[in-house]
């Protein structure tokens, strides 16, 4: 017998972490969780009043579009969080938000696609309704969240100038996205990838190497990206005047394996011990990259190296300026067209928020926080940060 969802409640997993997007008076928010076994989904209320007027789930129930990619009753505990705030296209007046992984971390449990998990959504703001989606890793076992904000931008395709998403993906691929329809028109790794071999355009799907399908026997493979992705939460920056996306990157692989999995309840945890990780390196002193890429070939035209990857957010500028911050705790600007580093500052702790610029009486001023924290700073290890004032 189906067990109908419990409210979202933090005893069942839920949490808000992200920030509230408004759009024509309607505020839009996402929810945390996965890695507690919720179910998730976006939220619409009206802005002056509060009312709640929609829901629309990432998770289908039992009989929706999409529920036969959930075997037996794993979609009650299918996570899907929604906890990066999206973006919003006024022209289009579409919504774009990054959905994350499946639970439990270990997909041998729940073997189909998972939808609408690790996808890229297209809802209108008034109503909730999903205009369309595109999953970028099926039946996810490496907890690679699809979560990153997605950037809507005009580029040339093939010469001509098109409305896209892209998003710089946690497993490693760059995507772009047709902002109207969803069609996909480029998908290309922008760091080492290997659980794929790349994307197929004309379906979508990965073509799945043997870490992917070894990882879902249930044997110890080594998969690149790690975890925490090629990129995480960070946020990219795109230059109309460069055509480039600027991106901070991560150099870690791992190895995995999923055990047996075992049956989950909503609130329980849905990672560790059912799957076993340890970080590779191959190379101690670069764990990361500042890099300007070309959005439709996944290529960098410059990277700039760091001993530990920057989870701060870029900035780019009309005058051909990168900001971002470092975990050691240094707020840089670098050059838009070589990557070279112009000034370093040195703040009280490590940075990990988002630069932003802002002007007063005629003076532009870039403010940013500096504070360290978060998953990687306290629990990956990483020599260089060991010394890093909180």
């Amino acid at each position: 017998k189906t067990v109908a969802p419990a409210p979202a409640t933090i005893q069942n997993g839920y949490a808000m972490t992200g920030a509230p997007l408004v759009v024509n008076g309607v505020v839009i928010a996402g929810v945390a969780g996965a890695e507690f076994s919720i179910r998730g989904f976006l939220d619409g209320y009206d802005a002056n009043t509060g009312k709640h007027l929609w829901r629309n789930y990432t998770v289908p129930a039992k009989g929706e579009p999409g529920s036969e990619t959930w075997p037996a009753d794993s979609a009650l505990t299918g996570g899907g969080s929604s906890w990066v705030t999206g973006s919003y296209d006024p022209e289009l007046d579409l919504v774009y938000w990054g959905i994350g992984n499946p639970a439990p971390w270990n997909p041998r449990g729940r073997v189909g696609d998972n939808l609408y998990t690790n996808s890229i959504w297209a809802i209108k703001p008034k109503t909730g309704e999903r205009v369309w989606y595109y999953q970028t890793s099926p039946n996810d076992p490496f907890d690679f969240d699809a979560v990153q904000t997605p950037m809507v931008a005009t580029i040339k395709v093939e010469g001509k100038p098109r409305k896209v998403v892209m998003q710089a993906n946690r497993n490693g691929f760059l995507y772009v996205l047709d902002a109207a329809n969803g069609k996909l028109l480029a998908a290309n790794a922008y760091d080492r990838v290997n659980w794929a071999e790349g994307v197929d355009l004309a379906t979508g799907r990965p073509r799945l190497t043997d870490a992917f399908k070894g990882a879902m026997e249930g044997r110890e493979v080594t998969v690149w990206p790690s975890v925490t992705g090629t990129t995480n939460w960070q946020h990219m920056s795109f230059s109309p005047k460069t055509q480039k996306l600027y991106i901070n990157t991560i150099h870690i692989g791992m190895t995995y394996q999923a055990l047996e999995p075992k049956p989950l309840k909503p609130g329980a945890p849905s990672g560790t011990p059912s799957v076993k990780r340890t970080t590779v390196l191959d190379d101690p002193n670069v764990r990361g990259h500042l890099k300007a890429v070309d959005p439709m070939t996944g290529k960098a035209i410059w990277e700039t190296p760091y001993k530990s990857p920057n989870w701060s957010s870029t900035l780019v500028t009309g005058s051909n300026l990168v900001f971002t911050g470092v975990m050691t705790g240094e707020f840089q600007a670098l050059d838009a067209d070589t990557g070279k580093v112009l000034w370093s500052w040195k703040s009280p702790s490590g940075i990990m928020g988002q630069p932003v610029t802002w002007e007063k009486n005629g003076k532009q001023y870039v403010t940013v926080m500096s504070g360290i924290g978060g998953v990687y700073a306290q629990r990956a290890g990483d020599p260089n940060l060991e010394n890093v004032p909180v």
